[in-house]
């Protein structure tokens, strides 16, 4: 074998270089950077054919050269050909070890006591400052967690920010207690878990250097951070904090508000504010506050409630208005359990009625229409699983991508379909007065429960338990429990329903129901002046306060399952009041 020197670009490529991906432009550059600054380290193998030098082992090295603009490199020029090239070619690409970070990190600190800097290097190698910088983050890891990398299991980058950024005795200590056995990998993020510290990053930072400098923030660079992004960071958050909210309220616009979080992180607003997503209007206020887990300053529109017009009046002990004399209305005769009770028994009987009763094409069209009208769309349906229960019935009107013209499985789909919605059961699944109206129209009456139990009975006021037994042609007791056992006894195997628990409205509830509906129906009115749900709000305001004067509480019936007191009382059914048009 001979050295010789020779000009690279007299050199031949092999044909059967077993290496035909090329290297990336980056690592190229890297090379190239390499050989301008400090030569070339390993001279190519050629083989001389027909009076040429062939390239063995070394194509990339003499491209770079090339690129580098060298005029002389050292080659090894071998023998005659013995026929073990293709081996050779084969080997030099394939039997070769990258050197690891920590070997790495400890050359470029010996190039360092050579008294090379780090930009020298850099170029040497054609690595980015960044990365000799990062390498050297090494040198604050406990050096038995380096001899540990050092064998090969080594954590990810965020782990080794973290571990670099703790102190040397901190990382002895976890090192310690997370120390992995012979043999066995480390788990690095438990390692590293305990040494995190919150770090707010310097770009989320309204407030200035001087203000930083007074409140004694000192900004570390974060050598692990995306290039060319500010990755300056303190961990020093109370200071932080303080400046951020320092700037804030010096800085706070005039309809600005400062606002608190809460254990959450989440922004407090004041009692009864609603929160605004669309552009807020001209009496609209925007909240700021600081995100706590990243310091930022952020904001959220909001909407206070107008103001009361009306005085508020004190009552009387005799039951009657201070200001007016007008007589403060009667005390609920159903308990809030007892109009839970109700809408539980008519979304079974309405259910039941959709499946069972007659209804033709028109109507169900209709109910339909009502249905998707319904407070409660989008659906909070009282039926577990109603979304994937939906999806199923509208997959099987789809055929091939074509909408079935099979008017029976239409029909079964659309009861189906109104069963997932319609609802009458309190809380956000309520679909309010149009579930009523569809479960008249259905004669869903006939399917409700026999509401002659002592459960139930019990929810209503002794008052209103003698109205229904007069009305039964039973004659009323001493005390309300009495009343009750006779009504149940007169029942017997029959069904009673509560009136107010049928489903048709009543006159009154049809007329406030037209007078809702007309304003609604008015030209340029908006949701501010009329509520759009309440047309077909069913749900009750209550109250769960005493009424002494109506009730017989001395022999109360106990309630093994929760049942609410017989003093306990909210308002029967009845449409809400709407807000007057402006």
């Amino acid at each position: 074998m001979e050295l010789r020197t020779v000009n690279p670009r007299s050199l031949k490529f092999n044909p059967n270089n077993p290496r035909r991906t090329k290297a990336t432009p980056e690592q190229d550059a890297q090379l190239v950077a390499s050989l301008r600054k400090i030569g070339l380290l390993q001279p190519p193998v050629v083989r001389p054919i027909d009076n040429k030098l062939i390239i063995v082992a070394g194509e990339r090295r003499v491209r770079c050269a090339i690129k580098a603009e060298m005029t002389e490199i050292p080659v090894l020029v071998r023998d005659a050909d013995d026929g073990a090239d293709a081996v050779r070619s084969f080997a030099e690409n394939i039997v070769r070890a990258q050197m690891g970070p920590v070997d790495q990190w400890r050359a470029i600190e010996a190039l360092i006591g050579d008294d090379w800097t780090e930009e020298a290097i850099a170029a040497a190698f054609a690595y980015p400052v960044r990365f000799i910088r990062r390498l050297r983050l090494l040198a604050n890891i406990h050096p038995t967690i380096l001899d540990h990398i050092a064998k090969g299991d080594m954590p990810r980058e965020e782990e080794i920010r973290i571990i670099a950024a703790a102190a040397l005795e901190e990382q002895a200590e976890i090192w310690k207690r997370h120390k992995p056995k012979r043999g066995e990998a480390a788990t690095w993020w438990d390692i590293a878990r305990p040494l995190q510290k919150t770090r707010l990053l310097k770009q989320h930072a309204r407030f200035d250097d001087d203000s930083a400098r007074r409140h004694g923030i000192v900004w570390e660079d974060d050598l692990f951070g995306p290039g060319g992004e500010d990755n300056l960071y303190t961990t020093q958050v109370d200071a932080f904090f303080a400046a951020q909210e320092e700037w804030l309220t010096a800085n706070l616009p005039q309809n600005g508000v400062l606002l608190t979080v809460d254990q959450w992180g989440r922004p407090d607003l004041p009692p009864r504010a609603q929160r605004i997503w669309s552009t807020p209007g001209p009496e609209d206020r925007i909240g700021h506050y600081l995100d706590r887990r990243t310091g930022e300053v952020e904001t959220v529109t909001f909407r206070l409630p107008p103001p009361k017009t009306a005085k508020a009046v004190a009552t009387k002990g005799d039951g009657t208005t201070a200001a007016t004399g007008n007589p403060l209305p009667s005390r609920p005769d159903v308990t809030q359990k007892g109009v839970t009770m109700i809408g539980d028994f008519r979304t079974d009987a309405l259910h039941e009625a959709l499946q069972e009763s007659p209804a033709d094409d028109s109507v169900l069209i209709g109910l339909l229409v009502l249905a998707l009208a319904g407070q409660n769309v989008s659906v909070h349906s009282p039926r577990a699983n109603s979304r994937f229960d939906r999806l199923a019935v509208a997959g099987r009107l789809i055929e091939g991508g074509v909408l079935t013209n099979d008017v029976s499985l239409l029909r079964a789909a659309a009861r189906e379909m109104l069963r997932s919605v319609l609802s009458c059961r309190e809380g956000m699944t309520s679909s309010g007065m149009v579930a009523r109206i569809a479960g008249d129209i259905l004669g869903a009456d006939r399917f409700l429960p026999n509401m002659a139990t002592e459960e139930f009975l019990s929810c209503l006021s002794k008052a209103a338990i003698e109205q229904v037994a007069r009305a039964e042609n039973v004659l009323p007791r001493d005390t309300g429990k009495a009343t009750r056992a006779a009504l149940i006894g007169h029942v017997g195997r029959g069904t009673y329903l509560l009136p107010a628990a049928r489903f048709a409205l009543t006159e009154a509830e049809r007329t406030k129901l037209q007078e809702s509906l007309s304003i609604a129906s008015r030209e340029g009115l908006t949701d501010e002046d009329v509520d759009p749900d309440e047309a077909w709000n069913d749900q009750a305001e209550g109250t769960d306060e005493p009424d002494d004067t109506v009730l017989d509480t001395s022999n109360k019936p106990s309630k093994p399952n929760g049942g609410a007191d017989e003093d306990e009382r909210m308002t029967p059914p009845t449409m809400p009041r709407h807000r007057a048009a402006a």
